[in-house]
């Protein structure tokens, strides 16, 4: 099955007319994006988009072989001109199927939000799937399906979409992702292949045309990453976004409760406020248990907090309790996190801050938190498949 992707933006495109924002500003020449269409073996057209038929010309096609052209949503783009010969455009109502002249067929897939997805099946059993903007499918609790050789969808705008398709079996290992219906409010270029790639998942450029069922190489998912960097860099919201196409994510967090501190519990119900609802959290400082059992992605924030918890078990703030066998006790702790991080079998993304890079602290107790923060990263770090620093926002891969 050849599918085209006349396009591959939000419906109003990208750039947007007249939005000075720094994303529409780089969205310039092989970077800009038309409104979402996909022309499948030439003979079906997904969504009905302004300069459709020029679009098809530009990549080498034709519409005039198109014998039904269907709508995933309602459209709040430019005006749409019909090219000449095309037939009228519908929809085909939610769980119907339509089988094409061309021997394709077409069933109507229910999303939890207005617009319709359509799954597509050639006549040679190639599965194709290609949802609307702002769209996840409807009623895929509880069921297994087959998985699809290729997902066509607003990845950026609802991951969450993609875990409900990975957690019922629709997208498996080998099911090729595209992101489509991109719009400014992710970034363009470089950092916003790193972000879908973080997820297995890519994007093309307007034009494009890729054959379902063809192999290609979807991208590998690193099963162990750091996310370093600063106080209030964006390192925890990074981590987060690598794990939000998972169907089950496992959030560790070390940090614990504590009474009467009423800022504490503040950025403790922000972090929750920006999970995804499916995600189930466990508050302990006991990491190796975790590690070492198989089980969900786990997200870990942060190796800081976990590392506090960790001196203050061996009396590491005392010098006197330092040096008579503190020290070898936090040691011997560390390796034991490090080999478990080694050896484990699950997909982890793990927060840690970056504290050698300031002022250096007035006491012993703090220069010596720092210094074995430092060496818990760096120890972390190696065992990791990709390490990113956060610097303002801005993920830099140091590694991977």
């Amino acid at each position: 099955m050849e599918l085209t992707l006349l396009g591959t933006g939000a419906p109003l495109g990208l750039p947007r007319p007249d939005c000075p924002c720094a994303v529409c500003a780089r969205s310039r020449g092989p970077r800009a994006r038309s409104a979402t269409a996909l022309l499948v073996d030439g003979a079906l057209l997904l969504d009905l988009t302004p300069g459709a038929a020029l679009a098809a010309a530009r990549s080498g096609h034709s519409l005039v072989g198109v014998r039904q052209v269907l709508l995933t949503h309602p459209h709040d783009g430019p005006a749409v001109e019909v090219p000449a010969g095309l037939p009228t455009a519908g929809r085909v109502p939610d769980g119907q199927e339509l089988t094409l002249i061309s021997g394709h067929r077409v069933r109507a897939v229910p999303m939890d939000s207005p617009g319709t997805g359509y799954e597509v099946t050639s006549a040679d059993g190639e599965r194709l799937l290609y949802l609307p903007p702002g769209g996840a499918p409807a009623g895929l609790a509880g069921g297994r399906l087959d998985p699809y050789d290729m997902v066509v969808a607003d990845v950026t705008g609802r991951p969450d979409g993609l875990a409900r398709l990975r957690a019922a079996g629709a997208v498996g290992p080998e099911t090729e992702v595209i992101a489509v219906h991109l719009d400014h409010d992710v970034p363009t270029g470089a950092e916003l292949d790193r972000r879908l790639a973080a997820a297995g998942v890519r994007a093309v450029p307007d034009g494009t045309t890729l054959y379902v069922g063809d192999y290609h190489e979807v991208p590998e998912v690193p099963r162990r990453t750091l996310v370093t960097g600063g106080a209030r860099s964006g390192k925890s919201v990074e981590a987060e976004r690598r794990l939000e196409t998972f169907p089950e994510v496992l959030y560790v967090a070390t940090g614990g409760t504590r009474e009467g501190d009423p800022e504490w519990a503040e950025r403790v119900g922000l972090h929750r406020e920006r999970r995804p609802g499916s995600w189930r959290t466990a508050e302990t400082c006991e990491l190796v248990p975790l590690l070492v059992e198989d089980g969900p992605a786990l997200l870990i924030d942060c190796l800081s907090l976990w590392l506090t918890d960790a001196m203050d078990r061996v009396g590491a703030w005392d010098d006197a309790t330092w040096a008579d066998g503190g020290q070898a006790a936090l040691r011997e702790r560390t390796a034991e996190l490090v080999a478990a991080v080694r050896a484990t079998r699950r997909t982890v993304v793990a927060v840690t801050n970056e504290v050698g890079s300031g002022v250096v602290p007035a006491t012993a107790a703090g220069r010596r938190f720092r210094d074995e923060l430092g060496r818990l990263n760096a120890s972390f770090a190696e065992e990791c498949e990709e390490v990113v620093l956060v610097v303002a926002g801005q993920a830099l891969v140091l590694r991977g």
